[in-house]
This record gives C-alpha cells, structure tokens and sequence, in this order.
C-alpha cells in the first residue's frame, strides 16, 4: 500500500502548492483573504468596535427570545462555532506557524482576527436573513443558501462549490487534523498508540453526533467554558511566572512581522511574505472567519434578528485568536521552547517525516533541501552512528542522531544502538520509510528502527513542552499533562461542531437520507486521521479549508452592501428587516 500513501501524498501537496503558494510573491488566497476583510470592515464602520459591547449583551442573554424560530440559544450557538474554533488551531496551529514563521507570524494571525471580526459579523448576519426552517422545525444555514437564495438561482453553482468543499474541509481540517494531533500527543505523553486514541476518540464523537444538533449545542455550551477556563488559567500561570519577559515578547511579535527574525525555527531564515502566510493561514484555521463555516452554526440560533446574531458571532475570533491564541504564542515564545531542540524518539517509517540527507547539509530558507543533498544507496551504521549520514525532522538537523533497534517501534521505543546497513532506494531519496535494513554480517533487521535525537518540536508537542517548561516551578515537570487534557477536550469539541458544519452541507446538496451515512464516513475519517502523519493530514486541512474560503468571500464581496442596509435599520429601529421585505 506504500504507492497508494505517496499517490495521496503527491496529490494532496501539489493541491496546497497550488491553494496556499501560488503566486509565490503573495498567495492569491491572502490577498482574498485579508483584502475582504479590510472591505467589509470599512463599508460596516468598524462595525467590530462599535457594536462590541452590545455583542456581548446579547450573548449574557439579554435579547433571547425561547418561542423564536431556531434550535439553540444565542450562548449555545457561540459556544458550538466557538467549539469549532477554539480548539487545535489555539494549541497546534499557533505552535506550527511560530515554527514556521516565527514570532512576526502571530502578528499576522491578529490582523486576521482583527479584519475577521467583520467578516464573521457579515457572513453570519447573512447566514440567519437566508436560512431555511426544516419541517420538523429544525435550522439550516449557511453560505449555500446565502449565495443561492442571496445572489439568486443562477449563483447556485458557486453555492454547490461551497458545500462540496465544506464537506471535504470537515474531514480534513475539522476533523483528521483534531484526531492526529490528539493522537499525537497522547502517544507522546501517555505512550498510548495512536490507533487506540483514534478508536476512543472516534467512539466519542459517534456518541455525540448521531443525537444531532440540540445534543451537540448541550454538548459544546458546557465544554468549551470549562475548557476554555482550564486552558487560559494555566497560561496566565505562565505568564505571571515570566512577567518581566511578556512587554519585550510582544514588542518581538510587533518588530518581527516587518523585519523578519534572522534564524526561525530549524530555517535558515524566512522571508517576509513567507511568514506573513503562514500567520494569515493559520489564523484562519484558528478563528474561520471568511471560510463560512461559523455561519451554518450560528443559523441554528433562535432569534428573527440577523444583525443581532452577526454581533454575537463576531466576538468569536476576538475570543479564539486575540485572547486564546496570543496567550498561547507568548507562552511559547516566553519560555523559549521554539528555537530550542528537545531529545526525541521517534519510529523510522513513513509517518515519521523524518528525511535522510548526506552529512554537512543545511536547511535553507522555508525548509527546503537541495535536492542533491538528499541521501540514496548503502550506508553503514556502527554503533547506532549512520557513516556519512544526517536526518532532518521537523524541518532541522536531528543533533547527536542515534538509530537503535525497535523494541515497541508502535510506541517508539528503542532497545539497543544498530549496527548494520541501511539503503535508502533511489526512487525515493532521502526517504526513510522504505529503508532495507541488514546485519553488518548481512542478514535481516526484524522490528525496524527508532531515530534518537535532538530535535526541534512542531505542533501540539511544542505547546506542551512551553507549558512544561513554563509551569515548572509550580507543577513540577507534570505541567504537560494540562496541555495533554486541554489538546483532547479541544480536539473533541472541534471534530463534533464540524460534524455538523459537513451534514449541513450534505443535506443541501444531497438531502437528509444522505446525513447519517455522512455521520458514519466522518467517524471512520476521524479515526483514520489519527495514524498519517503531521505534513499530510495538516496539508489535507490547509487545502480544503482555502477552497471553501474562496466562494464564500465572492458572496460576502457581493452582499455586504445589504448588510450595510440591515445594519443601519437595525441601529436607528432595534429592527433591520421585515419578514414582508424581499430585501
């Protein structure tokens, strides 16, 4: 099954190279992205700051009204887009663009949020003007039925896109994404294989989504505040302990967004554009806004007032990114965990990423290797010591490398140092997963081999090891072990919101007799998603998510200038529309 892994592999980075890095001066999807937002914020008035405070009025329930049409309260539909949103992209993404991009990426992640306030606010307020009530009374919503019943029938193309891509964003990004980082990271804390923490994990999600909506706001309203709360704390924690270094951490976010830091991560240095893409892409896996995928959530609140809920809904990326995240990233950045290396084990196969290169090779700018660099043919080991050999693994060179024998290569456990050969085949250079490995005295390796060393950290394990290292003094060196909990409740809240941004989409494109076949494949997807590796499953995120993104952002382009009515009529009567108003 080895050419079938490299087919879906070729495939899916080929896509995000075209979604993400296309032109390579600046990616048509940040451009789409941040330039929408700068629109609608200035044709709204900065409607994010001006109705701020009135957003959250309505969200301390001022205005909930329980005979109107809808499935969840104006708290509980927050709370299940913000299920969806506070979650990896806080622990994971936030973690994966300071080591892609350093700290100057975080300050592209708060523009995002920034901008994004008012893309929420229209695509949401859009989202209750054009949802539909189901014959049993139930909700649905979302940029399908604002494109289709918005911009009209022959805009319906442009919303089949939409829900198509939706779908396949919520096995990716909403859901493989969730399970693999959650797998991760139990694997790497709890020694718990990766197959089993998939298998829980898929369990609970059924448990969850099979009850439908209602189960899953009763769910997310009582989950996200006591994770939320549990998350922050600890962070605060940190901060408190490192407070003198919090002013000079941010004035470093600030500089570096312009001025890019000279050595980031494993690199030789980034520049600019890099790094401002790595900020705007992970910034939107946190926060969504633009991608349309809050919107089916927050259709399903009960209330006639589409500007009323576009103001609950915009509180989600000031709480998801400009709160949760930059705690998150000063955390790590005030601990110091992200230029530093940490010793590893890791098993030698495909899901590892771990890249053979010849000795004295250097990563270079954006991670990349000279190809020529790349290591193939016959090489000797003594001792656990490859002859002639190095091993990049989270985009740096793996220090005082060691391969030993595997005893639980499942759990990545070693046993003695190797000695022997490893030939690397020429049809896949510097790639360890289809090693053949013999004795010195030639004959066979069984149980494989594990790859000590030290090396950078990437994703949820970085976070881990920051919080680690930041609660210390008073944790002791359990600190981890908050983050590891944090990192299952986030993971689990985020694949069941998503789960019901995907049915949404499949029922309008398919009809309700397609939606629990969906609940099943989805299940299955979150269990496979916990056993691929971290470059494939977050690239498999990355592309959906930036192809659901584009046509929802032509459709708030195209009809922000009706919310700009609403809005007005809403400020000046406490009314924005009429059910009699075909406007």
């Amino acid at each position: 099954m080895g050419w079938l892994y490299e087919l879906i592999r070729s495939v899916i980075f080929h896509l995000n190279g075209i979604v993400w890095g296309w032109p390579e001066q600046l990616p048509l999807i940040v451009v789409l992205l941040v330039g929408t937002g700068i629109i609608t914020t200035f044709r709204l008035g900065w409607v994010q700051v001006r109705l701020f405070s009135h957003g959250l009025k309505v969200v301390r329930g001022d205005y909930d009204e329980p005979e109107h049409e809808g499935d969840l309260s104006h708290f509980q539909a927050l709370s299940t887009a913000l299920s969806a949103t506070v979650g990896i992209g806080n622990i994971a993404g936030v973690a994966t663009a300071i080591h892609y991009g350093g700290p100057g990426a975080v300050f592209w992640m708060w523009v995002t949020a920034v901008f994004g306030m008012a893309l929420k606010f229209t695509e949401c307020t859009l989202g209750i003007r054009y949802r539909i009530i189901l014959p049993g009374g139930s909700a649905a919503g979302g940029p399908m039925y604002s494109i289709e019943r918005g911009l009209g029938k022959s805009f319906k193309p442009l919303a089949v896109a939409f829900a198509g891509f939706a779908v396949i964003s919520s096995f990716g990004s909403g859901n493989a994404v969730q399970s693999f980082t959650v797998a991760d990271q139990f694997r790497q804390d709890l020694g718990i294989p990766t197959w089993i923490t998939g298998l829980v994990m898929a369990s609970l999600v059924a448990m969850v989504i099979l009850g439908g909506i209602r189960r899953i706001g009763r769910v997310t309203s009582k989950l996200v505040p006591f994770m939320a709360a549990l998350y922050v704390g600890a962070g605060l924690v940190v901060l408190v302990l490192n407070a003198a270094k919090v002013p000079g951490t941010l004035m470093e976010i600030v500089a570096s967004a312009f001025r890019p830091a000279a050595g980031i991560g494993g690199f030789a240095g980034a520049g600019f554009i890099f790094m401002m893409t790595w900020g705007v892409k992970r910034g939107l896996f946190s926060n969504e806004s633009g991608q349309g995928s809050a919107p089916i959530a927050h259709a399903a609140a009960k209330t006639d007032e589409p500007v009323r809920e576009g103001v609950v809904a915009m509180l989600g990326p000031f709480i998801d990114t400009l709160l949760i995240c930059t705690m998150t990233a000063v955390v790590i950045l005030t601990t110091g965990v992200w230029h530093d290396k940490q010793e590893q084990s890791v098993a030698v196969n495909r899901q590892a990423a771990i890249t053979a290169v010849r000795s004295g090779t250097e990563v270079q700018a954006g991670g990349r290797i000279d190809p020529e660099e790349l290591a193939t043919g016959r090489f000797r080991v003594i001792e656990g010591r490859a002859q002639g050999l190095s091993f990049i693994r989270n985009h740096s060179i793996v220090g005082d490398a060691r391969l030993l024998t595997a005893a639980d290569p499942v759990l990545h456990r070693a046993e003695a140092p190797f000695s022997g050969w490893i030939e690397i085949p020429e049809s896949e250079p510097g790639g360890m997963g289809e090693v053949r490995l013999s004795t010195l005295a030639g004959g066979p390796v069984r149980g494989g081999l594990v790859l000590q060393g030290m090396a950078m950290q990437n994703g949820s394990p970085l976070t881990s090891w920051a919080f680690k290292r930041g609660l210390a003094p008073v944790a002791g060196r359990y600190g981890y072990l908050l983050v590891t909990l944090a990192v299952f409740l986030f993971g689990l809240s985020t694949a069941i919101s998503w789960s019901y941004y995907g049915d949404r989409s499949v029922l309008y494109l398919f009809g309700p007799r397609w939606v629990v076949p969906y609940r099943i494949l989805f299940c299955f997807m979150h269990f496979l998603g916990a056993i691929y590796s971290l470059e494939l499953v977050w690239s498999f995120g990355d592309v959906a998510l930036g192809l659901m993104t584009i046509p929802n952002l032509l459709s708030i382009l195209l009809l922000t200038g009706r919310v700009k009515g609403w809005l007005h009529r809403y400020e000046t009567t406490g009314s924005s529309w009429s059910k009699d108003s075909s406007a």
